[in-house]
């Protein structure tokens, strides 16, 4: 079979490992520019800007997630990496998208899965390319398989298990409109069956749009019938679990996810210890209102995840006392008017830079919230500087930036890990 592999990144140098198991497969490595990782060594390559608009000789084109199919032109099959995993895998799949928290609630499904006995797989959009493990892959195994807009764009099987969170307007540099990238997420339920459950965040217009287009039971979140929070204790129904406090997670949102959780494990386990278990070991993943250290009484977090205004408002709201926040960057098409009336009602000083300052400093001013900075050309150690110049003893500098990475960051990992250096330089 000719195979196009089609962007040749983390995602793209694991298809490649795949298929080339097979040694009467013929690949091809496409892109619109060399590739920044090592090339295989004699597999032919296609590399220029019109690359993925000219793919007409081959059986079968893989393209890696953040490539709309739709830029793709060819007279094979349009296949992805998470469909092969789809059709190839023999175990239950959990899946959960949403535009932020994701990450969270699988690993937290994950850790409680895994305290109570069970076999887990986690993949996907966290980092860890599924096909490098489909084939250790047991039926009686567990997938956690966290799945991005861009993964579920042209998914053509769902989950046994579906968990849709909090949708906001996200990617919009890249999705055509905001029903395009609603529909890519809908996918995650859409192939479902009787069979299947659907666990959904029932106060979000889009969540509750995609679990109409369902056919599994569907679970809004939280639900007194289900996982919920009362008197300080995860209940399922009326069983009592544990107290809030084993969550080592900080913020209302996470209380959240811990019940998309509760609610998404319950079929495989109703262990209330091993639920404890899991949530306690669970300290957070690294960017997502991670401690760095405090300071002359300022204790700092990095929440550079947090690439939309509506992680920015959760995470403001985690917090009490007087803030500094960190803001901007380059552009996803947000609307930042919500994030600037969530301003107005926090004791915060704000700190903006990058292509998105303007835009937000308009939304700002609009609402008469006018306690900011704008820090142009700036690197991290600077703003790190001026937000420490700023902050009060018992106070917080908070790095939440409410827009993309990229233009002076590689991408949010490298926003956060130089904001983590220059903490700790002070």
């Amino acid at each position: 079979m000719k195979i196009a592999i089609a962007g040749y990144g983390l995602e793209g140098e694991s298809n490649y490992r795949y298929y080339s198991l097979d040694p009467t497969n013929e690949i091809t490595i496409v892109d619109q520019k060399k590739p920044d990782i090592e090339l295989p060594i004699g597999v032919p390559t296609i590399i220029g800007e019109d690359t993925f608009g000219k793919l007409q000789d081959f059986d079968l084109v893989i393209r890696t997630a953040g490539l709309a199919p739709g830029k793709i032109n060819t007279n094979g099959k349009i296949w992805s990496a998470t469909n092969e995993f789809f059709a190839k895998c023999p175990a239950d799949i959990i899946g959960v998208t949403g535009s932020k928290g994701k990450g969270t609630v699988a690993s937290l499904i994950a850790r409680v899965l895994e305290a109570a006995g069970n076999k887990v797989w986690l993949v996907g959009n966290i980092g860890k390319a599924a096909l490098n493990i489909i084939s250790e892959v047991k039926p009686e195994d567990i997938v956690v398989y966290e799945l991005s807009s861009f993964q579920l764009w042209d998914l053509e099987d769902s989950p046994h298990i579906a968990i849709v969170l909090f949708i906001e307007q996200e990617h919009q540099d890249v999705h055509s409109s905001m029903a395009e990238y609603v529909d890519a997420k809908a996918n995650i339920g859409r192939y479902q069956s009787r069979e299947d459950t659907l666990i959904y965040n029932q106060s979000n217009q889009y969540a509750n749009h995609i679990a109409t287009h369902s056919s599994a039971k569907a679970i809004g979140y939280p639900n007194r019938k289900s996982a919920h929070v009362e008197d300080g204790y995860f209940y399922y129904n009326e069983q009592k679990i544990c107290s809030v406090s084993e969550l080592q997670l900080i913020g209302n949102h996470n209380q959240d996810n811990a019940i998309a959780a509760i609610d998404a494990i319950w079929e495989y386990t109703q262990d209330v210890n091993a639920i404890k278990i899991g949530l306690r070991s669970f300290k957070g993943l690294p960017h997502r209102l991670y401690f760095v250290r405090e300071n002359n009484g300022v204790r700092y977090y990095d929440d550079s995840i947090a690439t939309t205004p509506t992680a920015v408002i959760a995470a403001l709201r985690s917090f009490s006392g007087p803030e500094v926040l960190i803001l901007g960057g380059s552009s996803k098409g947000s609307d930042f008017s919500e994030l600037a009336r969530e301003l107005t009602s926090h004791a915060v000083k704000a700190i903006i830079s990058g292509d998105e300052a303007d835009n937000i400093v308009a939304a700002c001013r609009k609402v008469g919230f006018l306690n900011f900075e704008i820090i142009n050309n700036s690197s991290m150690d600077n703003l790190v500087l001026r937000a420490t110049e700023l902050a009060e003893p018992g106070g917080i500098v908070l790095l939440s930036p409410a827009c993309a990475s990229f233009g002076l960051y590689k991408n949010y990992i490298d926003r956060g890990e130089q904001f983590i250096k220059a903490v700790n330089k002070l």
